[in-house]
């Protein structure tokens, strides 16, 4: 047990974290940059800690100051958050040899899911769909390489191993192509990742991003939570998500949760994480497995009525949950909408201090936000500054209810991607529903067009 957690993050998701944590009676410790010291959940902290300059290396990424200060302030336990040491094992490890509670995964899950070649081959033992394609790392030998591209069948995709976030890979549609493609893609994961491994798998050229949601204690009670459509993206980066996924079986997508829950249970996951997946012609093909919180958490905690965050709070405490597979429900249909601090239609980011700020409300809607009126966005971090999330009886209800949070939305000062979102409300493909990962490209695209013809 622990009554003091050290949130080792920043921005909306630290805030997210404290208030889990006061709600649980834990209190908190923030630690923070020089560039964040007047963040509002620096202010709302039990204590606060600076651990470095701006840059994030000497910062949020400097695991050293993060456990000096966890010692400092009495701390017993570490939550991550998202990105930064989320999904660093090494980070897990060291937490756990300084005495303290790691609110996530152990670093053996950690690592397991983070390799996808490890991940593939996990999740093909307990049942889970996978993409085509072997589930062993590529050999150096080119004809071999080429043998098993050919196998496949192109397109193909070539991966790193321990890549992420869109980086680190490339498609190939053409045999004389595949070994350039290689040797650039090797290069960048070891510049980019640390481990120069690569795998290939048969590239899906029109998918659905899919996502199902796991909750599991240390106990072997492993639960999975409906499922969640991010397939509205640019550059592999989420840009709207909504739970559950549109149009697909319920029975499919029960079938598919049962085997995300044995995989967790076979491999000893504890806390919460999100199976990836890729939809196409009516199959799921998994893709990879996020051992944290995800940005996207709050459509789900609307549509069950679970709270993702205490959870994964009480679950580190040594808690059993108390929560059983078949009394969990869906139900109803939610929006989430990342507002970033960038240029519309160009995504250049825009720091700057933040002039006017009102947030909506009203009936099933939702924002997470450190930001306020006078705030300053810095120039060092992700763009991110307020999720949206709306809530309705019917994806319909979600939408309308959307629209109208997203007019009442004021922020001067700095741009944002509010237009963007605005827009693509109202684009006849995405609330029909089942839009593929292309589609906000494609999107654009058009749109630049039609800007060059007038």
């Amino acid at each position: 047990m622990f009554n003091k957690v050290l949130i080792a993050n920043r921005g909306e998701i630290a805030l997210r974290i404290q208030r889990a944590c006061r709600e649980l009676g834990v209190a908190t410790v923030a630690i923070h940059s020089e560039a964040d010291a007047d963040a509002r959940y620096v202010r709302l902290a039990d204590q606060a800690i600076c651990i470095g300059p701006a840059a994030p290396g000497r910062s949020y990424l400097n695991r050293s100051a993060i456990l000096l200060a966890a010692h400092a302030s009495g701390a017993q336990a570490v939550h991550p958050g998202y990105g930064f040491l989320s999904e660093n094992a090494e980070f897990a490890e060291q937490v756990g040899e300084a005495g303290l509670t790691f609110i996530g995964p152990d670093p053996a899950a950690i690592r397991t899911m983070g390799d996808k070649v490890a991940a593939k081959r996990a999740m093909r033992a307990a049942g889970v769909p996978c993409v085509p394609g072997p589930d062993s790392a590529l050999p150096d030998d080119p004809a071999e390489i080429a043998r098993i591209a050919h196998d496949i069948g192109y397109p193909v995709i070539v991966k790193a191993a321990g890549g992420g976030g869109g980086r680190g890979m490339r498609v190939v549609h053409d045999p004389e192509k595949l070994l350039d493609a290689v040797t650039v893609t090797r290069e960048e994961a070891r510049r980019a990742f640390g481990k120069p491994e690569l795998y290939i798998e048969k590239f899906l050229e029109h998918p659905r991003h899919v996502e199902i949601q796991v909750l599991c204690d240390a106990h072997g009670n492993a639960l999975w939570l409906g499922s969640r459509d991010c397939s509205l993206q640019r550059r592999h980066q989420k840009v709207i998500e909504e739970a559950p996924a549109p149009g697909i079986d319920a029975e499919l997508i029960r079938q598919v949760g049962e085997r995300c829950a044995d995989a967790c249970r076979q491999i000893g996951y504890r806390g919460a994480g999100t199976f990836e997946f890729l939809f196409e012609n009516g199959q799921f093909f998994f893709i990879e497995m996020n051992t944290r919180l995800q940005v996207e958490h709050p459509v789900t905690e609307a549509t069950t009525g679970i709270d993702i965050v205490r959870e994964q709070i009480r679950v580190a405490q040594g808690h059993a949950l108390d929560l059983h597979q078949d009394a969990i429900r869906t139900s109803g249909h939610a929006l989430e909408c990342r507002i970033n601090a960038e240029d519309p239609f160009s995504f250049v980011p825009c720091p700057g201090r933040v002039t006017v700020w009102e947030q909506p409300g009203g009936n099933g809607v939702r924002v997470d936000s450190h930001m306020s009126s006078g705030a300053v966005v810095p120039p060092y971090y992700d763009s991110l500054i307020a999720k949206v999330i709306t809530f309705g009886a019917t994806r319909d209800e979600a939408f309308a209810r959307m629209r109208v949070a997203l007019s009442e939305m004021r922020v001067e000062g700095v741009s944002t991607n509010l237009p963007l979102h605005r827009a693509m409300l109202d684009d006849a493909a995405f609330r029909a529903g089942a839009v593929d990962i292309h589609h906000l490209e494609r999107w654009l695209a058009k749109g630049k067009e039609h800007d060059a013809d007038r």
